[in-house]
């Protein structure tokens, strides 16, 4: 039997943490995501603002990130400071989007959704120039839906219909119950999450579009083709760089 110690889910995450943050250039404009993993990219920008005199600004995905980030010192932007309107729509809003995952193929394919923030992570990362995904070694997967649900974000009106309509798909669907509260999760939107547990995912997209075709849901948890970078972090302080095409 081996007395070597497991392996650190922190110090891995640790590891994404510091490689993200290092991505980040002077002048860039950020999309700061919501998580365990990013939370350390969070707090080494902080440090690299305070030490380096770094100029960036973040649009935070949550009112955590938003919390995370000021505890740091990471200047904060709203998407209305932007000025999107004024953009060609070729044209990234913001020059690098960080954020985790529950899970990744190997396609860059992604789950997420467990924080409860993916609709707006899924706006942030849309609007970025590079979307770059931290995780752990235990995220990647051969096929999505094995380890994770999709969360879906649904009306509470709607979420009898929402169920119904999960099952139609194949899911086994259940409400996101609060651990330190009563009743449902609610997100940041007001609104409750659904988390649809599937036997495998062998075409995330076309779930995607199924899911969001169903009136009620606001958005889910399934992210196809807008991964540019995956940052996978080892418990031993290495880091290794999965690059991949957006849009495929």
């Amino acid at each position: 039997m081996s007395d070597a110690a497991p392996p650190d889910p922190a110090a891995a995450k640790r590891a994404a943490g510091l490689a993200a943050a290092a991505l980040v250039e002077d002048g860039m404009r950020l999309g700061l995501g919501t998580g365990s993993t990013t939370a350390f990219a969070i707090e080494a920008i902080g440090r690299r603002v305070r030490d380096e005199g770094l100029d960036v600004a973040g649009v935070p995905t949550s009112y955590d990130a938003e919390r995370l980030a000021r505890a740091h010192g990471v200047p904060l932007l709203a998407l209305a400071d932007l000025d999107l309107d004024t953009l060609p729509t070729a044209q990234a809003g913001l020059d690098l989007a960080l954020d985790g995952a529950d899970e990744v193929s190997p396609a860059a394919a992604l789950i997420k959704g467990r924080g409860g923030a993916h609709v707006r992570e899924k706006v942030v990362a849309a609007l970025a120039a590079r979307f770059v995904v931290l995780v752990d070694p235990s995220k990647e997967v051969e096929r999505l839906g094995t380890t994770a649900p999709v969360p879906v974000e649904v009306l509470p009106f709607a979420e009898p219909a929402v169920l119904r309509a999960l099952r139609g798909l194949g899911a086994e669907p259940a409400l996101r119950m609060g651990e330190r509260k009563d009743g449902p999760v609610v997100t940041d939107q007001g609104l409750w999450i659904v988390d649809a547990r599937f036997p495998g995912i062998d075409d995330p997209a076309a779930l995607g579009a199924a899911i969001g075709s169903v009136p009620g849901v606001l958005g889910h948890g399934l992210f196809v083709g807008m991964a540019t970078d995956v940052l996978v972090g080892e418990a031993e302080g290495g880091v290794r760089h999965r690059v991949h095409q957006r849009g495929r």
